[in-house]
């Protein structure tokens, strides 16, 4: 057998193309949304306050655990909306529509919208509670405005591509095999992580050529900007509203829990996965990772990891 590694990139494209043609899975069918449980939905080892010391009861933790699993639904939704939207721009000012890649974001578009029908139905049967406090201020607009710049800018989007698959699928990961995780929320996690594995694979193969035809700013996005939005992005998975809606005071938390070394720990070995796939595809290079990218990661100029990261609840 051929290693896919091995391939040029338009046959291992076409490849992925045939893969999502034979498994179709559609969220309706596949799962019972009323089996969701009325109680906690993942365990104490995976609630953002884990690093905290909070003397929280049994029904506020339980509630805790709904506002962050549905939290980090809504990001996963909004998100690859964008995902979605970037695709179908590129699709439009595609100079030949026979191009494999063209084919395959036409397929990567409809999982991705399987997934976001699996989140929603999920987030219903959770029911949040909590608002995020940035919803409709002027920094949610400035946020808007510069998402829609970075649509118009291939290279830059598909590494934020790469954040946006990397981090849920640790997240979902650690949730998937925890034994405290809820049956259904477990079950939703692995199904969104299987699909996943071949958006991960379209991302890594285009990445290249994409940074290729990048002019200078946009390299300097990626280089500097980057590692900014993708902190921002890991940060906001789980809102201050989350916290403000459990009782705890939302900000304060907020900031309290992005600070504690289990969270950073979780946020170093997501995006060094990141980092390793630029520095794979020499988008960046070792011995002259951007101090951005080091400071999000947690690494030295070659990407090697510095310190010791606490034990993450699941091995990864």
């Amino acid at each position: 057998m051929v290693s896919t590694t091995a391939l040029e990139p338009d046959e291992r494209i076409a490849r992925l193309s045939t893969a999502s043609v034979r498994r179709v899975l559609e969220p309706e069918e596949l799962f019972d949304w009323s089996s969701l449980g009325t109680g906690q939905v993942i365990g104490d080892e995976l609630l953002t306050t884990r690093g905290l010391d909070l003397e929280l009861d049994n029904a506020t933790r339980a509630r805790l655990s709904r506002e962050e699993v549905a939290a980090m639904l809504q990001m996963g939704i909004r998100f690859e909306a964008i995902l979605n939207s970037g695709f179908a721009l590129q699709i439009a000012d595609a100079p030949d529509v026979r191009d494999p890649r063209i084919t395959y974001m036409l397929h990567e578009i409809a999982e991705e919208t399987r997934h976001q029908r699996a989140f929603i139905r999920l987030v219903e049967q959770l029911e949040p509670r909590g608002r995020n406090p940035i919803a409709g201020t002027v920094v949610e607009r400035v946020i808007q405005f510069q998402v829609r710049r970075y649509l118009s800018m291939p290279a830059l989007l598909m590494v934020l591509v790469l954040a946006g698959e990397e981090i849920p699928d640790l997240l979902q990961k650690m949730a998937a095999e925890h034994p405290d995780t809820d049956p259904l929320v477990a079950a939703v996690n692995r199904y969104h992580r299987q699909e996943e594995s071949r958006h991960l694979s379209f991302a890594r193969a285009t990445m290249p050529e994409l940074f290729a035809h990048a002019g200078r700013f946009e390299r300097l996005q990626i280089r500097f900007v980057a590692p900014l939005v993708i902190r921002g992005l890991f940060e906001m998975f789980v809102h201050p509203g989350v916290y403000a809606a459990v009782g705890l005071p939302g900000w304060k938390t907020w900031r309290a829990v992005n600070r504690t070394a289990e969270r950073v720990a979780v946020r170093h070995a997501a995006t060094r996965n990141i980092l390793a796939d630029l520095l794979a595809t020499g988008v960046l290079r070792r011995g002259r990772v951007p101090w951005g990218w080091r400071r999000l990661c947690g690494v030295d100029r070659s990407g090697e990891p510095v310190g010791s990261d606490v034990p993450l609840p699941v091995a990864v």
